[in-house]
């Protein structure tokens, strides 16, 4: 069965025979409908892959035919056409169901370069649906675990989860923040629509503004055909935009306009686009930081962090390691072919007494290093020592000299890292993934002493 099937509605014969000719010459499947009624009839025998609808026909018009082929199929895009095109016929359009809307006559290059994208989405959302159960099997749990740190966050999360108000991540690296923005997309009232993510770290403005809103033809050099941005992808779903610290200026008046307003404007285009998305944002970033260095638009700071969700580096989740261990080593067995590995008491216990400056993110790597490498069913305490960076292998000459809780340990790393730094805060800091002032708290915290 082909997966190219078009139906082309429209009264006039010749309108409708141009594209259809044009889309059969390229390889396409087309049913044609001449009236909303017909249309329905065709619809329901035929089931296309893209509906292309006129908007004057003579028994309704485009926008009501719409909302019933969306009644019969909401999954099946469509793309509305009118000879009399308008900023409000096109808002309601889009407010519709409608994936574009082109005024006639139709450019037939452009109307393709559309149903190949949404073609193109099409098998996207299928191949999402067959891996839904899937990823939700290999998902990590952003709550996995009983210290008070995770509990606390797990509480507020579900308080916010269905609510449409923008939230900000914060965390260290590999602390798992995408984890928690996915499971407040799925957990929430949005969960059937799109989750769409983009990592803002090392994009230029003009890379993020195209990616974020879209760009008109002949907006800049080499935009030879209108493109639809993320902000659009997500409509009706929510838009996750990690290290939001690292967004432009400029841009990010543009980001509280959607979130103020709701609306937006293509690069190059001259009129407002109507969008519904719920921003999720994060950052490894002080924010207030970078608004006290003009960096950072406090207007957009104070309306992204209506609701702050930290989230706790792994250092603090103390009792949370080795069940966060089982439960990663577990799935990293399966997706190798070797299920049934598990974690010997040594290796536990390892893994308990490292700060894990890298956060899950390390644990992850380590465990996954640890299951490819090795051929034991058990993993023992050497099989981590190279994911561990030596801190398996530095054994201490007697039992006394091992740091036996976390607080020691997280001591021990970080005056080993300091010496290896020469002692210069920043250097360290860098090291260990952390910003400065942190690891000043935590120096005075463990009473180290800066010495050169």
């Amino acid at each position: 069965m082909s997966s190219r099937r078009l139906l082309v509605v429209d009264d006039d014969d010749g309108v409708r025979l141009q594209i259809s000719r044009f889309f059969t010459g390229g390889g396409y499947e087309v049913a044609e409908a001449g009236s909303v009624r017909e249309a329905v009839e065709v619809f329901r025998a035929s089931r296309p892959d893209v509906g292309i609808l006129d908007y004057a026909l003579p028994d309704g018009d485009g926008l009501a035919l719409l909302v019933q082929l969306r009644e019969l199929d909401p999954d099946v895009p469509m793309v509305i056409l009118t000879a009399h095109g308008s900023i409000d016929l096109a808002v309601q359009a889009i407010k519709e169901g409608a994936e574009q809307f082109f005024t006639k006559p139709v450019e037939l290059r452009g109307l393709e370069v559309i149903v190949q994208r949404l073609l193109s989405n099409q098998r996207m959302r299928l191949v999402n649906a067959a891996g839904r159960k899937r990823e939700a099997r290999r998902a990590v749990d952003p709550f996995r675990g009983q210290s008070a740190a995770i509990r606390r966050l797990a509480q507020q999360a579900e308080r916010v989860a269905s609510s449409r108000v923008p939230v900000l991540v914060l965390g260290e690296t590999g602390t798992g923040k995408g984890v928690l923005a996915r499971w407040l997309h799925e957990t929430g009232a949005r969960r059937e629509e799109a989750f769409v993510d983009l990592n803002c770290a090392g994009l230029s403005r003009d890379l993020l503004e195209s990616e974020l809103f879209g760009h008109q033809k002949g907006a800049f050099t080499g935009a030879v055909t209108a493109k639809p941005g993320l902000l659009e992808t997500a409509h009706r779903g929510t838009l996750f935009l990690d290290e939001i610290g690292d967004v432009d200026l400029q841009v990010q008046g543009k980001l509280l306009k959607v979130i103020e307003e709701l609306r937006f404007r293509r690069l190059g285009d001259v009129r407002d686009r109507e969008v519904d998305v719920r921003l999720i944002a994060a950052t490894h970033r002080d924010l207030g930081a970078l608004v006290r260095e003009g960096s950072f638009r406090e207007d957009l700071y104070y309306r992204i962090r209506t609701v702050p969700l930290p989230v706790p580096p792994l250092r603090e989740r103390e009792g949370d390691v080795v069940a966060l261990a089982r439960d990663l080593a577990e799935r990293i067995a399966a997706d190798l072919g070797r299920p049934g590995v598990r974690l010997s008491t040594d290796a536990e216990r390892a893994l308990l007494l490292h700060p894990w400056p890298g956060n899950i993110r390390e644990l992850r790597n380590t465990l996954e290093r640890a299951i490819l490498l090795g051929s034991r069913p058990v993993i023992e305490a050497d099989d981590l020592r190279d994911g561990l960076a030596g801190q398996v292998a530095e054994a201490p000459t007697a039992p006394s000299d091992r740091p036996r809780s976390l607080v020691a340990a997280e001591k021990a790393h970080i005056a080993r890292v300091l010496l290896e730094e020469s002692w210069v805060v920043p250097n360290a800091a860098r090291v260990l993934g952390i910003s400065r002032s942190s690891l000043y708290k935590r120096i005075k915290r463990h009473g180290i002493a800066l010495k050169p």
